[in-house]
């Protein structure tokens, strides 16, 4: 069994944390709704200063980087603070997806990758973005690339189409999954090569524009083309053909951080609708909160968000201690499950608020929004479900393949 004990040195760390979030972040709120990422950037970028200098960014970078070096665990728990504001993780430089981008490199990076990329990202002073899916291609078969980068002397030449590149637009370099090896196995065609956005070829299309928002900055997702981009062979992460695997590297703790993330929402949407149900009254003297439905929302969100943390504090406590390999049934468990508790108690808080609900005059509706897609990003429930399940079913005897 695993140990659900917070040192006393985490718990004052994450008092530090939620003493921020309330003096710093939670006070932006009202002024950036409905503003763009980038009209809040310079207010945004104070914010980060005073975080640095309290000594609390980039909690998962490690200590020989600048950051914190918290373990997934720790950052788990850090995550979920941060989680109650939308950009909680932003602030902290600990934001998907620069931290994963900052995982790979911190692992898989050669020295001279590491200065010119990681330390400035880690830094804070650039950002980046992962180049994987593609819109012709399903994303839910991470093999099925299109995308190729041809070696030609000393460069790889990249040609293909991707979307939902998150956070492209003002990124400084691209993480990019391309094929680099077309006639080997399956899970060994694809490398990860960094290109920087000014390579000529990198083709900036749009900003697509999600549940009608656009967005801008980190905030957003873009379509690129890669025409004929030509970088250094130097730019590859890792062994050729390695792509999948450091992809596994970048997921699989990146999954714990999007899950506690969502359990920060949680929170905070369930204090939202609490708070509203003491006091908003349907009737002179009747708060919402005296109706037995509202009640049976409370109690459900409740024990949903219990029961989910529950999971992935196993999960982060797994993968401290034995590796991605051996808690990759709880990972699939937490990606699914978690992300449908993050439905259910945001539709139900904003239930609860009526109308107000679907403003923004609180977080609830620009949430629903943009964390719809959590039961379809790294990988979408059908998919997690399915490989959890054919892992069980091979324990008890029957081996039953992937579709496909």
């Amino acid at each position: 069994m695993f140990d659900f004990e917070v040192s006393a040195e985490m718990q004052a760390l994450l008092g530090r944390y939620r003493d921020f979030m309330d003096r710093e972040v939670h006070a932006l709120e009202a002024s950036a709704a409905g503003r763009s990422f980038s009209s809040l950037e310079p207010e945004l970028a104070k914010v980060r200063d005073r975080a640095r200098a309290e000594r609390l960014f980039a909690p998962q970078v490690p200590k020989e980087h600048g950051g914190l070096g918290l373990s997934f665990r720790e950052h788990a728990l850090v995550s979920e603070v941060l989680g109650r504001s939308p950009v909680g993780h932003y602030v902290m430089n600990c934001q998907a997806p620069d931290a994963g981008n900052m995982e790979i490199l911190h692992l898989f990076g050669t020295a001279e990758q590491k200065a010119r990329y990681l330390s400035p990202l880690a830094r804070g002073e650039i950002r980046s973005c992962f180049s994987m899916t593609e819109p012709e291609n399903a994303g839910s078969n991470p093999t099925w690339l299109s995308t190729q980068a041809v070696r030609d002397g000393d460069s790889y030449v990249i040609d293909g189409h991707k979307w939902f590149t998150t956070s492209a637009d003002g990124a400084t370099f691209a993480v990019v999954m391309a094929v680099t090896q077309p006639d080997a196995p399956p899970y060994a065609r694809a490398s990860m090569i960094l290109v920087p956005t000014d390579t000529p070829g990198f083709e900036h299309v749009r900003k697509i524009s999600i549940m009608g928002h656009q967005g801008s900055g980190w905030a957003s997702h873009s379509e690129i083309r890669y025409r004929a981009c030509r970088v250094p062979v130097q730019n590859r992460l890792g062994d050729e053909g390695a792509g999948f695997m450091i992809a596994q590297e970048r997921l699989g703790p990146g999954r714990i951080h999007h899950c506690m993330r969502w359990m920060g929402i949680c929170e905070r949407a369930f204090e939202l609708m609490c708070q509203y149900a003491a006091k908003r009254e349907v009737a002179p003297g009747k708060p919402l909160g005296t109706r037995q439905m509202v009640q049976d929302f409370i109690a459900e969100s409740r024990a949903e968000i219990d029961a989910a943390k529950l999971l992935i504090h196993h999960a982060a406590w797994k993968i401290d201690k034995q590796g991605q390999y051996e808690a990759r049934n709880e990972v699939s468990a937490i990606k699914f499950y978690a992300a449908n508790v993050l439905q259910r108690v945001l539709d139900r808080a904003i239930q609860v608020h009526g109308g107000l609900g679907v403003t923004d005059d609180t977080p609830l509706a620009a949430w629903w929004v943009h964390e719809r897609a959590a039961r379809i990003y790294d990988g979408p429930d059908e998919v997690h479900k399915s490989a959890l399940a054919r892992r069980i079913l091979k324990q008890h005897g029957l081996v039953v393949k992937a579709e496909g």
